[in-house]
């Protein structure tokens, strides 16, 4: 009979972060096979790409065969990553892979060439939480501890600078980055958020390094992978906690594409959110992909991007089909971010 154990972790995934855990900590047998559970692993095998874990405080940290590390149950439905989905049953000695590097453990279901099969791991129990005193069982460890709560409305009064693309790596963080940097510079005082994906703090983080005051992510809200159901209430619980440090205003990445299945779809349609956009900055890879997401974001939502960024905008031949074609500004982050700023303040003004 497999008991309870303590255990001491090499790598604790930032999907953890808001359990709170310890290097050492004490492992159950009983693992409940629901989204958010934290469990303990041991690495299996070697990688010689995707081959790290983004730790708590935001480092990349490599995985090597026999690591112990604490991760999070989750799925993941990415286009150009892993898909997988959270096993059925699960016991100790069982194996699981790791889907993503924020730590995202789950059964992996399709996997992209480029990046190879998934890390496997030999499961080693629950990580137990012991909230009150003198507690000697335990329960199951979740990251909803201490989560933002989900919200009705959003109450933010600053307005909210909303970055979406239309698939993922169509550089929405490198435009993000860019905007609050330029905001910053001028006087601004941002807050960034990540209101959809699949947990990883990477984004947040480089917003934060750009000048933000504070970056908030979904996992805050203790969700591993945003769904339509859920993605809503707590985008706006997210904004609504943003408020609590005076921002000017929020610069909001719409991780995924705006047709993927991490509810983007849905916080576009709703007006209560879109009604905080002081812009709206859509990233594309090419000229199809920009057409395609402003015909679509004008037609089914009502909305005309102030700004088309992303590689689209590499060369002068995709900025001028943007300008030309769709009417709509186009920048470059990287070659023409304080353009791409100025461009995103004026929209704030004007819409002031």
């Amino acid at each position: 009979m497999v008991t309870a154990r303590r255990l001491r972790l090499d790598r604790i995934a930032s999907a953890t972060r808001n359990a709170g855990l310890d290097r050492e900590v004490v492992v159950g047998p009983e693992i409940v096979c629901r989204e958010g559970y934290v469990l303990a692993v041991r690495v299996r095998g070697h990688k010689s790409v995707y081959n790290q874990v983004e730790d708590v405080h935001g480092r990349m940290v490599p995985l090597r065969d026999g690591d112990v590390l604490a991760g999070v149950l989750g799925s993941r439905r990415a286009l150009r990553g892993y898909a997988g989905e959270v096993p059925a049953t699960l016991a100790v000695g069982d194996s699981i892979h790791v889907l993503n590097l924020g730590g995202v453990l789950g059964a992996c279901t399709s996997v992209n060439p480029e990046i190879g099969p998934p890390y496997e791991a030999e499961v080693l129990g629950a990580i137990l939480d012991f909230p009150a005193g003198g507690d000697r069982l335990g329960r199951p460890a979740h990251i909803r501890k201490g989560a933002i709560p989900p919200a009705e409305s959003p109450t933010l009064r600053a307005p909210v600078v909303f970055i979406s693309g239309t698939c993922m790596d169509s550089g929405k963080t490198v435009a993000g980055t860019a905007i609050v940097r330029g905001l910053t510079r001028s006087g601004l005082r941002v807050v960034g958020a990540k209101l959809t994906g699949v947990s990883l703090r990477r984004d947040v983080l480089a917003m934060g390094d750009a000048g933000a005051v504070e970056g908030l992510s979904f996992t805050d809200c203790g969700i591993v992978s945003t769904r339509a159901e859920e993605a809503l209430p707590a985008a706006r619980g997210l904004l609504n906690r943003a408020d609590d440090f005076d921002p000017d205003v929020v610069v909001a990445e719409l991780g995924d594409g705006i047709l993927g299945e991490y509810g983007v779809q849905h916080l576009l349609a709703a007006r209560d959110l879109m009604s905080k956009a002081g812009a709206f900055v859509l990233c594309a890879p090419d000229p199809v992909a920009a057409w395609g997401g402003v015909t679509l974001l004008r037609d089914r939502w009502g909305i005309t991007p102030t700004v088309v960024a992303g590689p689209v905008t590499d060369n002068e031949v995709g900025s001028r089909f943007v300008r030309d074609t769709l009417g709509v500004a186009a920048w470059n982050a990287r070659r023409d971010a304080e353009a791409l700023a100025g461009c995103v303040q004026e929209s704030l003004r004007v819409r002031a």
